[in-house]
């Protein structure tokens, strides 16, 4: 069934029942499970083991756990955004959404404070969404651009994957991940709708499989073409000219540009960077930390479970999801889960603001832009 990347949500409120909902990201491809958070907790335990992960969802769940908080204990704001802090250390935009609804709430007469911060996160699950189209917008311009630099540079009787745009892309970065369209995949959605010839390299994204378990799923839906491949088949792709363009999504971009993303990527930029192919990074503007300049040395990266690299589940034959381990019980395990790219191999920060140079004058003018959307 295709379905339309802008009707699509991963987190919802439903007014009857009270109710916060999620589909359960753990089970996905092989079950659609929607679960529902009920406390402070189940919000916490949901970013935690990753039933919800991308850095704008992660935020906007933060923000619905405080409202879960507040209507347990209308005195839990403080402890409410530290124990939602602690969960993830990487993707800024969940520091950047708790700060909004602390300021915004402090404000307010605790009887106050628990209707205002559901109003407060639905706000900012609609305000996301819409950043998001925008950078589909903004994206699809790139991606015309490049498509008729294409056609024009190939014999007009090519057809095939030669004749439309092949686009890469790493982890999952689609509504999945957002309120809705997603970062990266935002434009491809938009190019697919504006009946664009596009295929999508989907990166497996190892270890969790992101891309092959979301991404892959995102576009089946919505009737995207695609591929699934390995992690590291990318640049003997991009070395056969295979690859027009790589659209990535970035938890955290710092004042001079340097992207943070799934670990992986900064592999894909230098293989992108070596044969020619154009790297973009497609991101809200919330998810600039411009407290940090050199993402390298200044960006903690996350590391997490050796249970990730350990197992994989799937779908057997018999029908059922089984975890299997792949590796000796006595081999150690580093799982880094993220990597920053430089600034200087990207070549372009798509933000529903615009695009813009992945440089210190680039950050500085989106710092702007924002400046005079909120005025």
């Amino acid at each position: 069934m295709s379905e339309h990347a802008e009707s699509m949500r991963t987190i919802w409120y439903e007014t009857e029942g009270d109710k916060v909902c999620i589909i359960d990201q753990t089970q996905l491809p092989h079950a659609l499970q929607i679960i529902t958070l009920e406390t402070l907790a189940d919000a916490c335990r949901a970013i935690t083991d990753m039933q919800v992960r991308g850095a704008p969802l992660i935020g906007i769940t933060a923000a619905f756990g405080v409202y879960l908080s507040l209507k347990q204990n209308p005195q839990s704001l403080l402890s409410a955004c530290q124990q939602l802090a602690a969960t993830r250390p990487t993707a800024i935009n969940l520091q950047w959404a708790l700060t909004q609804i602390q300021q915004e709430l402090q404000a307010l007469d605790t009887a106050d404070q628990i209707g205002s911060a559901l109003s407060l996160a639905r706000q900012l699950l609609a305000d996301d969404a819409g950043a998001c189209s925008a950078i589909g917008d903004n994206g699809l311009q790139i991606l015309k651009a490049l498509l008729k630099q294409k056609q024009q540079s190939q014999p007009s009787e090519q057809s095939g994957e030669n004749a439309c745009l092949n686009i890469l892309t790493h982890c999952n970065a689609g509504w999945l991940a957002t309120g809705g369209w997603g970062t990266a995949l935002a434009p491809i959605y938009k190019a697919h709708q504006a009946g664009l010839p596009v295929h999508v390299w989907v990166d497996e994204t190892r270890p969790r499989n992101q891309g092959a378990s979301l991404t892959a799923w995102e576009l089946a839906r919505s009737g995207v073409p695609h591929t699934l491949i390995t992690d590291n088949a990318g640049g003997h792709l991009m070395q056969h000219g295979m690859v027009d363009v790589c659209i990535v999504g970035s938890d955290r971009t710092t004042r001079q540009g340097d992207v943070c993303n799934k670990i992986g990527t900064y592999l894909k930029a230098l293989a992108a960077f070596d044969n020619d192919v154009p790297f973009y990074v497609a991101l809200p503007a919330s998810t600039i930390d411009f407290a940090v300049n050199d993402g390298v040395r200044e960006i903690p990266i996350e590391t997490r479970s050796a249970d990730e690299v350990n197992y994989v589940s799937g779908l057997a034959d018999d029908g059922t999801v089984k975890r299997v381990r792949i590796s000796p019980p006595a081999t150690g395990v580093s799982n880094y889960g993220f990597d920053v790219t430089p600034a200087r191999l990207v070549s372009g920060l798509i933000t529903e603001l615009g695009v813009y140079p992945a440089n210190v004058e680039g950050v500085a003018k989106i710092a702007e832009a924002m400046a005079a959307d909120q005025g």
